[in-house]
């Protein structure tokens, strides 16, 4: 089972403003598909998954499980997955179940980090893959200082969004799955940052339209030439079960 095309897979970004409030989550996408394994995944666990459906859209031919612990997000994804509700930190399924598990932006909102690190590695065959995408600990929101008078705090934005920590340096992530990760590549640079902050700042929508027009060269360069190693807020990982 080969993933998908890069264009096709990017142009399912489920935010409706792809390349301007949802350009974070296109690079986002661009990194995950990054460090992906091209093929050989016909069994694949989605962990937290319940609104995007990302697993099923990078594996279009795969069969994809999809576990989140609200009920209440059964079938809001666009893409077609089999829904079980349970808790990553005690997940439903027998050990080497799966060619690869997914943790997108789901550590940084588990308590109990190590126990969803270790049940994903348990639920994950030897050879499969683990993908883990997070906010970098030294995170920050806004990311630029002078947009503070238009955005909301940034406790205010990680409390909306089920935060209980920043986010993770390398070496704490090293320590959850057991060693360095096979692949990495980072997203949101400090160019494109500026279009992250406007996406989530209390402008209306026809203001943010005006600067997202004026800065739209510059954000366009920042998000062309960003490659795996430039340096980003967040980052996507992947490990491999020995």
């Amino acid at each position: 089972m080969r993933k998908a095309a890069l264009g096709s897979f990017l142009a399912r970004n489920p935010f409706p403003k792809g390349l301007t409030d949802g350009l974070f989550y296109r690079e986002k996408m661009r990194a995950v598909h990054r460090i992906a394994p091209e093929h050989g995944l016909k069994r694949v666990l989605e962990i937290g998954g319940g609104r995007s459906g990302l697993a099923a859209m990078l594996y279009p031919d795969a069969e994809v499980i999809t576990v989140d612990i609200d009920p209440g997000l059964a079938g809001q994804s666009e893409a077609t997955t089999r829904f079980v509700c349970g808790d990553a930190r005690r997940l439903p399924f027998p050990a080497g179940s799966f060619d690869a598990v997914t943790l997108l932006d789901v550590l940084e909102h588990v308590p109990e980090d190590h126990q969803a690190a270790a049940e994903a590695l348990r639920v994950v065959r030897p050879g499969g893959a683990i993908l883990v995408s997070t906010p970098n600990h030294t995170w920050r929101f806004p990311y630029y200082g002078f947009m503070r008078g238009v955005c909301r705090t940034e406790g205010e934005l990680m409390a909306e969004w089920g935060h209980v920590r920043r986010g993770y340096a390398r070496e704490d992530l090293e320590g959850l799955f057991g060693g360095p990760p096979a692949a990495s590549a980072s997203f949101i640079n400090p160019v494109t940052a500026f279009f992250h902050d406007l996406a989530f700042s209390r402008l209306p929508w026809k203001l943010r339209r005006l600067l997202y027009l004026l800065t739209a060269p510059l954000t366009f360069l920042g998000y062309v030439f960003h490659q795996p190693s430039t340096p980003g807020t967040e980052t996507a990982y992947l490990w491999k079960r020995a």
